[in-house]
């Protein structure tokens, strides 16, 4: 995959910080689930001077059951905001049974899968926060027989204290979407493929 990474107007690539390129080159390492199907996407270019963004979809048998993005956020001067010079900003989301959208528990676990899944690949940060929306859709008149849906979104983004690890970070994110789409983990000794940027990975 092609690195373009995104500055104000005017910046030029020649003013791209090296511990930016360095983060950025760790998230294009990261090693993803064969079920996850992870590209670039265009990155905000307003929120701060440097970003860099992924994106991805969850496919199980054909089928999306998860999708979400990633944001790195890179701001020189520092961010008082951040409690650092870089920001990862994440979105996730998947289907959920109906029935687990009336349970009350439901916003607090999905926040904690975010948080198990940075300190199991040791994604080392601070500062976190977000948000866990549930969202529940019912369908009527000619589109009734289809029934309702439901689904979970996960908001969040933190600090990470060590840039040049950020495939840590993605590796969580990817985890983070798999889990969401319920997903079981990888057993133990068992080792994820990488996902291949711009293709579906092996198995796919």
């Amino acid at each position: 995959m092609v690195v373009r990474q995104e500055t104000h107007p005017g910046a030029g690539a020649a003013a791209t910080p090296p511990e930016f390129r360095a983060a950025v080159e760790s998230m294009q390492a990261a090693r993803l689930r064969p079920e996850v199907f992870c590209e670039e996407m265009p990155a905000p270019q307003r929120i701060a001077p440097h970003s860099f963004a992924l994106s991805a979809d969850v496919t199980v048998d054909d089928t999306d059951v998860g999708t979400g993005r990633i944001i790195l956020l890179h701001d020189p001067d520092g961010n008082d905001a951040w409690d650092g010079t870089f920001r990862c900003v994440a979105y996730a989301r998947a289907e959920i049974e109906n029935d687990m959208i009336t349970d009350p528990m439901l916003p607090s676990v999905g926040w904690t899968w975010l948080v198990e899944a940075l300190e199991a690949h040791g994604a080392s940060h601070t500062a976190p926060s977000g948000t866990v929306t549930r969202v529940a859709t019912d369908s009527f008149g000619g589109m009734a027989d289809e029934g309702g849906t439901a689904q979970i979104e996960i908001r969040a983004s933190w600090t990470p204290l060590d840039p040049a690890a950020l495939g840590d970070h993605v590796e969580a994110w990817g985890e983070l979407l798999c889990t969401a789409a319920g997903l079981p983990p990888v057993p133990d000794g068992v080792t994820a493929m990488p996902s291949r940027r711009g293709q579906r990975g092996p198995g796919h």
